[in-house]
């Protein structure tokens, strides 16, 4: 492969590459593509699958495996010649193939190609930091929340059921006189007071005691999803079997013995205290990084081509059907549940894509502009961080990962590290 000709064209960032394919990796091609369709060959004379390459050529025409040749060979042709001309491509936009022979091929590629920004104002943004001060209010939240979450159900006998209780029952619904599909179920787990079924529907329970029957009258919402109820009044028919309550612990020092490995209050108090500091500095973090790059983002003014999204969009939603399949589902069967075709799926990408992308062009010109350097140190402590993230053995991180696209996250990390540095806290 050789670069002949490197031409930038009018629309912004784009090129046009012209290519040339040797003799000998075309000739290869075209015996990989000869030993490939061979066996679907018939040659009068010669067993099915059996007929000798220049016979095939003889009878078919000299350029009978050329398509294929083209096909094998572009791709790394075009891939080689973008790194020779020193451009980083996001997206082929057209392709033109010329001067076939035995002595190779030329062809012509116009490529779109990642713009190199350049920012200001990336020193010194000022960002309102979230307070990390911890209250005493916080941490009896934070002990309310354990407390919460080590209460136990209790029947209720004695009284009628009302807003945070849990509420089993037998019911059916009636539109004009007549039940309908999905409107009917037995001992049903409700917790009154979370808004989870009809407006009115849970309101219309509270009051009434164990052992009851009754009726109540909804109005379903006019955007309901079932269109044949949508708006439409409705008779419910409810029987109420049980009450339950959460009948939650005393605070004390026996209560701390239970749920945490300290002796008394105070002393569980004290680590509340460290738990919810940890949680408000690792909150004002994020949201200090949050900030930090949507003002970032907003650097990134100049023209960006569509291609660079649309790759983005298409990442994410690799990403997505990987988590998928670790949760033993793929993508088309998601799709399959959720009505959802690709392109919607997509179109949920986009803003988070188009996000992605700018604040990456951006950090990557703060790098440029501040000449970041990147050490083999720093690759191998990140491929160590990875190994131990992913627990699994370097070398093995090494296989799907490689060095040059590592130290390219790095030293976008770098400028990050850079931005937040120079950032003042207001």
């Amino acid at each position: 492969m050789s670069l002949i000709n490197k031409t930038k064209l009018e629309d912004a960032n784009k090129y046009e590459l012209e290519v040339k394919v040797d003799k000998e990796t075309f000739a290869d091609a075209t015996t990989k593509a000869y030993k490939k369709q061979v066996k679907n060959i018939n040659i009068p004379g010669f067993r099915k699958g059996k007929a000798p390459k220049h016979i095939i050529e003889r009878m078919y025409g000299k350029g009978v495996f050329y398509d294929d040749a083209i096909e094998e060979t572009y791709p790394k042709a075009l891939a080689d010649a973008t790194v020779e001309a020193e451009l980083k491509a996001v997206s082929v936009d057209d392709l033109s193939v010329d001067e076939v022979s035995e002595e190779g091929y030329s062809f012509k590629a116009k490529i779109t190609v990642a713009p190199e920004l350049t920012v200001d104002g990336y020193k010194g943004i000022e960002v309102e930091k979230l307070s990390t001060e911890v209250t005493d209010e916080l941490v009896n939240e934070e002990l309310e929340a354990v407390r919460e979450r080590n209460g136990r159900m209790v029947t209720v006998e004695d009284r009628a059921a009302e807003n945070g209780d849990t509420t089993v029952i037998d019911f059916e619904g009636f539109v004009d006189g007549e039940a309908f599909e999905g409107g009917k179920s037995e001992n049903y787990n409700l917790r009154l007071g979370d808004g989870n079924f009809i407006p009115g529907f849970e309101e219309a329970i509270v009051g009434h005691k164990t052992g009851e029957e009754f009726t109540i009258d909804v109005t379903f919402p006019e955007d309901y999803n079932a269109e044949n109820l949508a708006g439409k009044e409705a008779q419910f028919k409810i029987k109420l079997h049980e009450i339950k309550t959460k009948e939650l612990p005393e605070v004390d020092d026996e209560f701390v013995k239970d749920v945490s490995e300290k002796d008394t209050l105070d002393e569980y108090k004290e680590e509340l205290k460290e738990k919810v500091a940890k949680r408000l500095e690792d909150q004002a973090e994020k949201d200090f990084d949050d900030k930090l790059t949507e003002a970032l983002e907003k650097l990134a003014v100049e023209e960006i081509p569509e291609a660079m999204y649309d790759n983005e969009v298409r990442d994410m939603l690799n990403e997505f059907d990987m988590r998928l399949r670790s949760q033993g589902m793929d993508l088309a069967t998601y799709m399959k549940y959720t009505g959802m075709d690709q392109g919607a799926i997509e179109a949920t990408y986009k803003t988070q894509a188009e996000k992605r992308v700018k604040i990456r062009l951006v950090l990557e010109a703060i790098a440029r502009q501040e000449k970041i350097e990147v050490t083999d140190e720093d690759v191998e402590n990140e491929y160590n961080k990875l190994a131990d993230a992913y627990k699994t053995k370097v070398e093995e991180v090494k296989t799907y990962i490689a060095k040059e696209a590592l130290s390219e996250d790095i030293k976008v990390e770098k400028a990050m590290q850079l931005v937040r540095d120079n950032a003042k806290t207001k």
